[in-house]
């Protein structure tokens, strides 16, 4: 069976994508090169952001159409990494909000894909 290994997001310009991922996750730009940066995000997986005009095959150009999710370890992580994304300038499409899986928010990347942080319900 194939490992996981990358998130791919199209994009409408991947440096600026990678500038925003890299200072909202902390994370550094380990790759860049026309049309494509990668992240490490962890356990070897690698955040890939394409410039959706050089994908090939050629991307349906549709933007925002994933959702990228974070696990933390609970409600108080959940408002606290609200307060620090808001803080950064990071559009908020839904504030902590208690869901039937849990408290969580949902923000939006500059291409429009939904960053869902979540804590997981306990039984």
């Amino acid at each position: 069976m194939p490992d996981f290994s990358f998130l791919l997001l199209h994009v409408a310009d991947h440096a600026a994508s990678a500038t925003f991922y890299t200072t909202l996750l902390d994370i550094p730009i380990i790759e860049q090169k026309p049309g494509f940066s990668m992240l490490p995000l962890r356990d070897g997986v690698m955040l890939g952001l394409w410039d959706s005009d050089t994908v090939e095959p050629q991307s349906s150009g549709q933007s925002g159409a994933n959702e990228v999710a974070f696990a933390v370890a609970d409600a108080a992580a959940v408002d606290a990494t609200h307060d620090v994304w808001q803080r950064r300038g990071v559009t908020i499409l839904q504030t902590p909000t208690e869901m039937s899986f849990g408290p969580t928010f949902v923000a939006i990347d500059p291409d429009g894909h939904r960053l869902r942080v979540f804590a997981p319900a306990t039984a």
